[in-house]
């Protein structure tokens, strides 16, 4: 071997050392980057006794997907058992304090005490004021609702903004690594950042992907619609400036295929979206539905009767009295109108003894006609709120029941509702965390790894460095000779 090509090997080893001790400490700076996947310098021959440093970017495939399924899956669980948290508390307060079902077992429990005394006029406020809490709580709880149900279309709208933002992102950093992989240049960076996108992309909508010519990413979401091909497909959602009860939420379409909502507290929503409008348009609408029939049967229970006359609203009355809602079917908007006769309010001029005595609707209806110790009518009341009648099943809970345990039903449904859903988010969030932490160790940085590899570069440093001192003394030694 001649000094010459001994100096130029020499040369070529300290180059890629540098190279290789650079690729060392970028490892080391960004060890704590979740999105940064581990590169290693890889030493091949060129020539004899020539080598160069090709950049390798360490990836797993099976593992990245397997992150972000479990990404989406847990996005749109925890989208919705947060939700629920809300909504539990701005319709029913913290431990049911507000709920309608809380507000009838005091009506209940005033009821009895009137009875056990008709003719105290301040048990017959207390009723009534009893009463009033049951229709504020029904009132609040359906303006409630509906005002969740604005607030989550609003985080909906937010939420198709972030992911048209997101896929504009992709398009950039996919034509970055189509452009580097057709010029040959490292696209290590490139790569990491649209696995990142990929990875908030997938926190939105479930993702699946494949790879062309030139590292070229399509992206499709679960069901198969394109959502990413050279260009981004477009999301579109209209969001509504409020909402009423009944009244149907809009879909959110990806280059015009509706999104499908979630179902069940598992919920089969996998990211964001979906469980967002299973928030908007299967929990919270339910939840209405059963506020809705719980005044229904109010109403009812409390109807004036009469022979040969129609039943009519008594206490509880609503937009469309005299008349009595029909039996078993829902009337969208009731909890929100239903209200206390003001007959028999005495803030407003009204007489409790009509409650006691009947005839809020006339003459016909009155039953008692001078006792002032007639309970014959309120225990009536009473044992009504304690017997069964028919509901709508589309509201989501049994369909025959008394009005007290209907309420109390819609609040066991929607606990059981809430705790399958924080189960489910719990298990679901391991998964997450679990499959990152697997794809991390498969592709991230160890620094314990790379700075004993940072010692071996410099061992190898050093022997290249000797090398050319070698050389430049029998170098010297050759010149000192010839002269």
């Amino acid at each position: 071997m001649s000094l010459s090509t001994a100096l130029s090997i020499a040369q070529s080893a300290l180059m890629n050392t540098a190279r290789q001790t650079s690729v060392v400490s970028r490892n080391v700076a960004d060890a704590s980057n979740p999105d940064y996947s581990r590169r290693q310098a890889v030493v091949t021959s060129t020539a004899p006794g020539a080598r160069s440093v090709d950049i390798q970017r360490a990836a797993n495939d099976l593992l990245f997907r397997q992150n972000l399924s479990a990404l989406s899956v847990w996005s749109g669980q925890h989208a919705l058992y947060s939700g629920m948290d809300q909504l539990g508390v701005s319709v029913n307060g913290v431990d049911n304090a507000s709920s309608p079902s809380t507000a009838i077992g005091n009506l209940q429990q005033a009821l009895q005490l009137y009875a056990t005394s008709p003719s105290n006029q301040n048990l017959g406020a207390s009723v009534i004021d009893a009463a009033k809490q049951v229709v504020r709580s029904l009132n609040e709880g359906a303006k409630a609702v509906q005002d969740f149900r604005t607030q989550t279309d609003g985080q909906i709208a937010t939420a198709v903004d972030d992911l048209n933002s997101l896929l504009s992102q992709f398009q950039d950093a996919n034509a970055a690594v189509i452009s580097g992989t057709r010029s040959g240049t490292d696209v290590s960076d490139a790569l990491d950042q649209r696995d990142a996108l990929l990875k908030k992309i997938s926190n939105y909508v479930p993702v699946s992907t494949f790879t062309r010519g030139d590292n070229d990413m399509v992206i499709t979401t679960g069901d198969g619609t394109t959502l990413f091909e050279t260009i981004p497909r477009t999301v579109t959602f209209a969001a509504s400036a409020g909402y009423t009860a009944g009244a149907a939420g809009n879909a959110v379409y990806i280059d015009n295929v509706p999104i499908s909502a979630g179902a069940g507290g598992n919920t089969s929503a996998s990211g964001t979206l979906a469980g967002l409008l299973q928030l908007r348009d299967g929990v919270a609408s339910t939840m209405q539905s059963q506020l809705d029939e719980t005044a229904r049967g109010l109403i009812t229970a409390f109807a004036e009767t009469a022979p040969s006359m129609p039943n009519a609203a008594g206490l509880f009355t609503w937009s469309g009295a005299p008349a009595i809602p029909a039996a078993g079917t829902l009337v969208n908007g009731l909890a929100a109108s239903i209200s206390v006769n003001a007959a028999m309010d005495p803030n407003t001029g009204g007489s409790p003894t009509l409650l006691r005595d009947g005839g809020a609707n006339g003459a016909a209806y009155i039953a008692n006609t001078g006792g002032a110790s007639y309970s014959t009518l309120l225990v009536a009341y009473g044992d009504r709120l304690d017997q069964p009648m028919t509901f709508d099943p589309a509201a989501g809970i049994s369909a025959t029941s008394s009005v007290s345990d209907y309420a109390a039903s819609s609040i066991g449904w929607f606990e059981g509702v809430r705790q399958q859903a924080s189960t489910a988010s719990d298990a679901k969030e391991a998964l997450a965390s679990r499959s990152a932490e697997a794809l991390s160790n498969a592709t991230g940085v160890n620094v314990d790894q790379e700075m004993s590899l940072l010692l071996d570069l410099e061992h190898t440093y050093q022997a290249s460095a000797r090398m050319m001192k070698t050389v430049d003394d029998m170098m010297a030694a050759l010149l000192n000779a010839v002269g």
